[in-house]
Formats: C-alpha cells, sequence, structure tokens
C-alpha cells in the first residue's frame, strides 16, 4: 500500500489529476452498469482503463481516427440495441459512452471542463432509473469529486494537493445548500421528484392480471419491497387479517386465469360492499410496479386518497388509478376487515361468468364434485358445508405446501387433487376454485398480498413481493361474496406469516446471519427505516406538502402563485442580505490588507514569521530565501499583489488576486531553500 501511495505521488501532476478524474467518472458510471447493455459497460470500462494507462505511462493520446472509429461503433450498437437513438434509455447509453470517449481526447482545460460538465449531466440520468437513498449518496460523493476536479483545475500554479481542492469544494457545497434546501422546499412540483416519466415497463416486477400456475411462486423468490404500510394509532390489524386486496381473477382457460372484461364482471350492479366493526385507517407508501391497481386491505368502501390520481372502484372491490404507478406513491386509505359483498340473491345471469369451466377440462374433478354431492352426509346442504367438505379434504388427504411442486399439466386441479397433492398458493386457490364451480357454486380468485412484517425502527409494516397470495372467494345465497382461504387448511403458519417466506440470503447477509441471526435482521430494519425516511421526506415531497408548508407558516389557501413568490422573495432577500454584508466587510476592512495579512499568517503556518509591518516584496523575498523554488508561486503572487495596490494599471483586481490566493501552493513547514 505504501509503495503504491509513494508511486502515485511521484506522478506528474496532470496524471495525478487526470487518475483522480477518472475515479470520479467511474463513481458516476457504477449505478448505471444493471441498465447498460453489456458491451456499453465493457467499451466504458476499456476506454477508462486505457487513459488510465497513458497517463501513467505518459504516452500521447490516441488519434482522432480511433475516436471517430469508437464513436462509430457506439452510435452502431446503441442502434442496433435499441433501435433508435432517442429516448431515455438510448440517450443514456450514448451519453455515457460520449462521457468516456471524451477522456482521450483530455489535452487542455478546456477539455477538462466539458468532460466535467458532461459528468454533471451523466449524474443526473442515474435519477431516471433509481431515486433510492443508496443512489443519492453515491451521487453527492459524485458531486464532490468533480467539484473537487474542477477547483483543481482552477489552480494552475504549482503541485496543490487534492485535499485542498477538496476542502474548497466542501465548503462551495455547504455555502449552496442553504440555495438548495429552499428550493428543494418551495420550487412548484407539476409531477415527480425529477418530472421525467419513467419508460413503459420500467416498474419493478409485481403481480399481473393473470394468473398462470408458477407466476406466484416466482414472485415468492422476490424480497424486494411491494409497500409500506402506516397505521393510524399503531393499531394494526391481526397479520391473519391482512389481506391487500389485488386483481380479482374469474376467467379460467384451464390452466391460466385472468381478469373479467368489465361488461361480464357485472359492471350494471354495484359491489353492495356490506361492513362491519370498526374501520381501520392506514396510510400506504407503493412501490413502483407499472401497474394501474391501488392496494388497500380488504376492504375499502371509499376511495384511496392519492393526490394527483383519479381513483375509480370496481363491482369486484378493486381499486383503479387513471394511469399506472411508475413511481413512488403515497395514499390514504380506510377499510373494513368484516365484510360481505355482492349480491345476496341470484338474478339472471349475472353470476354465471363465476361458474363457467372450459368443456372437458378436470374431468376427475368434476367426478369428485359429483361423488360429494351424492354423499348423503351433504344432502341438502348449502354452500358452506361444500367448502368446509373441501376444506377437510386439505387438511387430512396429505397435501403438502411446497415452492417447487415441479410443472402441471393441461389439468391442473386433477393433478393437485389426486396425483401431486402439492403446491403453492396458486395451485391451491386454483384447484379450489375449480371444484366450487364444478358443485355448482360461484367462485373465483383473488390475487394480492398476506400477512406483513413490522418495522420495529419506524413502525412501518412492509409488505413484500415474497407475501403475494392466492385466495378464493364463493358467492352464497343470502350472504354474497365471502373469502376462503385454502391455503389456510394445507399450511396454516403460512396465514398470519408464522411460517414467513424468506428468500435465500445474499452472500453478504448469510455471512452475518451465520455469525448473529438477529444481527442482519436488525440492520435490515434499520436500513429500511432510513429508507422509508427518505421516500416519506424527498420523494414524496409532493405539491400538497409544499401548500401544506405555506398554511404552516400563516397562509389560508395557498397557491402555487404564492409559493413562487414566497421562494422569490426568500432569494431576493438573500441576495440583499449577502450584498448588505459585503458592503459592510468592506467598510470595516481594508480588502488589500485583509489579504495581506491572510498570506503573512499562511506563511507563519509554513515557519515563516515576518512583521506585521513587512510589506508584499519584502514578504517575498523572505519567502524565496526561506523556501527556494517551492515559493516560487507565492512570490509571483505576493508581487502581483504589490503591483495591485501600487500600479492601478496592473490586470489584476482584487477578486483575481483573492481567488488565486485560495488556491495557491503554499510551502510546508519542512520545505528548504
Amino acid at each position: 500500500m505504501n509503495r503504491v501511495t509513494r508511486e502515485l505521488a511521484s506522478l506528474p501532476r496532470d496524471a495525478r489529476d487526470t487518475l483522480f478524474l477518472l475515479c470520479v467518472i467511474g463513481l458516476i458510471l457504477l449505478p448505471q452498469v444493471e441498465n447498460l447493455p453489456w458491451w456499453c459497460t465493457a467499451i466504458t470500462a476499456m476506454v477508462l482503463l486505457w487513459r488510465a494507462s497513458l497517463a501513467v505511462q505518459a504516452r500521447p493520446l490516441p488519434s482522432k481516427w480511433w475516436r471517430l472509429a469508437l464513436l462509430m461503433l457506439t452510435i452502431g450498437a446503441t442502434y442496433a440495441t435499441h433501435r433508435t437513438l432517442l429516448g431515455r434509455d438510448a440517450g443514456v447509453t450514448l451519453i455515457v459512452s460520449l462521457l468516456a470517449l471524451k477522456t482521450l481526447e483530455l489535452r487542455a482545460r478546456r477539455d477538462a471542463f466539458v468532460v466535467f460538465f458532461l459528468g454533471f449531466f451523466t449524474m443526473l440520468t442515474n435519477f431516471f432509473y433509481s431515486q433510492s437513498l443508496l443512489t443519492a449518496f453515491t451521487m453527492l460523493l459524485a458531486l464532490l469529486g468533480l467539484l473537487t476536479a474542477l477547483v483543481n483545475a482552477h489552480m494552475p500554479v504549482g503541485r496543490p494537493p487534492l485535499m485542498q481542492a477538496a476542502r474548497t469544494a466542501g465548503w462551495m457545497a455547504l455555502a449552496g445548500a442553504p440555495i438548495m434546501l429552499a428550493l428543494f422546499l418551495l420550487f412548484p412540483r407539476f409531477a415527480p421528484l425529477w418530472g421525467t416519466p419513467s419508460d413503459a415497463m420500467a416498474g419493478r416486477t409485481g403481480l399481473s392480471n393473470t394468473m398462470r400456475v408458477g407466476t406466484i411462486a416466482e414472485l415468492a423468490l422476490d424480497d424486494s419491497i411491494a409497500a409500506r404500510i402506516k397505521f393510524d394509532g399503531d393499531r394494526a390489524p391481526p397479520q391473519s387479517q391482512l389481506y391487500f386486496r389485488g386483481p380479482v381473477l374469474a376467467q379460467f382457460d384451464g390452466r391460466e386465469w385472468t381478469a373479467l372484461p368489465s361488461w361480464a364482471r357485472g359492471a350494471q350492479w354495484s359491489s353492495n360492499l356490506r361492513v362491519s366493526g370498526e374501520p381501520v385507517r392506514y396510510e400506504v407508501t407503493l412501490e413502483a410496479n407499472n401497474r394501474p391497481w391501488l392496494l388497500t386491505l380488504d376492504a375499502s368502501q371509499r376511495p384511496p386518497e392519492a393526490p394527483g390520481f383519479e381513483v375509480t372502484g370496481t363491482p369486484d372491490l378493486q381499486w383503479f388509478a387513471n394511469r399506472p404507478v411508475t413511481d413512488l406513491v403515497r395514499y390514504r386509505a380506510e377499510s373494513y376487515t368484516q365484510f360481505q359483498s355482492g349480491p345476496v340473491k341470484r338474478t339472471g345471469g349475472q353470476l354465471q361468468a363465476y361458474l363457467a369451466l372450459p368443456p372437458g377440462t378436470n374431468p376427475r374433478t368434476a367426478a369428485l364434485a359429483a361423488e360429494m354431492r351424492a354423499d348423503p352426509a351433504l344432502a341438502n346442504a348449502n354452500a358452506q358445508a361444500f367448502v368446509q367438505a373441501a376444506l377437510r379434504r386439505l387438511r387430512t388427504g396429505g397435501y403438502t405446501y411446497t415452492l417447487e411442486p415441479g410443472v402441471y399439466g393441461d389439468n391442473t386441479a386433477d393433478e393437485f387433487w389426486f396425483d401431486r397433492r402439492e403446491g403453492f398458493c396458486e395451485h391451491i386457490a386454483s384447484a379450489f376454485v375449480v371444484l366450487m364451480r364444478n358443485l355448482g357454486i360461484p367462485a373465483r380468485i383473488v390475487t394480492g398480498y398476506q400477512g406483513g412484517e413490522l418495522n420495529s425502527v419506524d413502525n412501518y409494516w412492509i409488505v413484500r413481493q415474497s407475501d403475494a397470495h392466492a385466495w378464493a372467494e364463493i358467492w352464497q345465497e343470502g350472504t354474497g361474496w365471502t373469502r376462503v382461504d385454502p391455503t389456510g387448511s394445507v399450511a396454516p403458519g403460512r396465514i398470519g406469516q408464522t411460517q414467513r417466506l424468506v428468500p435465500q440470503p445474499g452472500l453478504f447477509a448469510g455471512a452475518i446471519g451465520s455469525m448473529s441471526p438477529t444481527l442482519a435482521q436488525n440492520i435490515r430494519a434499520a436500513w429500511e427505516a432510513v429508507n422509508n425516511g427518505w421516500n416519506q421526506w424527498v420523494l414524496n415531497y409532493t405539491q400538497s406538502r409544499q401548500l401544506n408548508l405555506l398554511k404552516n407558516i400563516g397562509f389560508e389557501a395557498p397557491s402555487l402563485e404564492d409559493l413562487a413568490y414566497v421562494l422569490l422573495y426568500l432569494l431576493v432577500g438573500a441576495s440583499l442580505a449577502g450584498a448588505a454584508w459585503t458592503l459592510w466587510e468592506r467598510s470595516r476592512h481594508d480588502p488589500w490588507l485583509r489579504l495581506l495579512g491572510q498570506a503573512r499568517a499562511r506563511l507563519a503556518k509554513a515557519g515563516l514569521q515576518l512583521p506585521d509591518t513587512a510589506p508584499p516584496r519584502q514578504m517575498a523575498q523572505a519567502a524565496d530565501a526561506r523556501f527556494g523554488p517551492a515559493a516560487q508561486a507565492v512570490r509571483d503572487w505576493l508581487l502581483k499583489l504589490e503591483a495591485q495596490r501600487y500600479a492601478p494599471a496592473t490586470p489584476d483586481s482584487l477578486s483575481t488576486l483573492r481567488s488565486e490566493f485560495r488556491h495557491l501552493a503554499w510551502p510546508s513547514a519542512n520545505a528548504r531553500g
């Protein structure tokens, strides 16, 4: 390590600065690796390593023909991959490639400035794909790195340490932080945080409006977060009642379940929701899923309050937004865990769609239904009695719950009831609904999420993709639609999450878990709580919250115009305060003498004590005698300071000299002439 440090310290300044800039570019591009085509990542890495090698070996840069060939190659590959040169994905691929290729003609400060500003722009493209706390923290480090490189480029004399430029960059960032905060709080918002719509299918995979045997099993292996729930007063229902309703599926082709079209699901009659008990009020933070439905706890009488969305309901108790959820969305809802819905009497053919089965499919299940109807114990039985008989068969018939039941054939219900006798919630629910329909009982499948886990750090309930679940609803005369979860008869621990599905942990999490089973869980809970705070206070800082801020400071009915005026007054006030401070400071102090005093203090810190009466020329001569060539830049600057005071025709202004002072490479205490 010491050897590497010594070799880096011995490099010429140009080589050192180039390596630092290449490292910053690598940090900017690192989060983009999973979003870029593999060839773009490979070419970018190759170009950056090539440029670093040229800098270390002090070899000449490649000719323009090399650069032109690489440019044409990347343009052609971009078009071949995305079939366009426009749009988000193609544009990001091109900007990343251009940033890397620009480093191959990094000769003068002008070229460096182009790289800097390309770097700033490329930083923003990371937020097109992720606005997470980790991405924001990485880009903050990249921003400080780019500012350090930019400050360093304005220090043309000597070999100033990068740490000195980093301190200046840090102070610049701190000075701009109040303005950044004011813009964040008050700049009118007309869209999600970055104002850039996501591309189609850009959201995370989630529930679908179809269910083919095996799809929910795939979600069970996904540990990503689907939603976060905050119950009012932290009064959450028991886990066994946490059913978050998603798509309702009633159309079956023998293998795949799909949602009924609106005209077939009974659009002419209302949901007729009948509730009892106290309502549960809560707030949902829904992750992007590129689907239009809004998850609610079963069942909600009123539409969720989702600012920026038009929400409509369906007779089967689903809630839909007017557009897909492509960004983080927060909304409030109110639900009743005790409910019944739908018609209580069978009139006309409105329930016929919930009895339909493909002709000739699952013949053994149809025979089982006929056998149950012929059973004397079930003579004149109602729907509830047949349901209990089916659940009893699941409990006592040797059926098991597994995520790896193998591939089912065309007659999925027959295979489950008579051959395999094992499966996941989708196999169990599908076989149960097919049996109910063969018994003449209207039935349908409901998909969504069941259960969740409480994060003890922030008291949010976390619903993961691994909580995806499928259950059944049956219709009974005089009662309407009633939930039946047949999975609970096969695996009671799955309902209520006493046996929570946990995907295989990664290498790092597995290593921590093997040392301390609770440490990994605590670290994960703390991180998710911090990330949730980022989601709530930054990503979900919406226009309504901006207007609430104005209400809190005294506006009765704030509008966007009021918001713009407050921001304008704040910025004008800050500018006037800065100007007043500058004038006050000038009236109390001679800026030239203050600058000279700062130079005297820097030389004293290096070990050269000078009297307060020493003029710039005497200070320059003393520094030259004490430090020799190491003080050349300081000596020249002192002479220019003297000329600025006593030769008004000098081209150097005091502000220019002040800027140069901050960037000077001052000699160290152990330097000798």
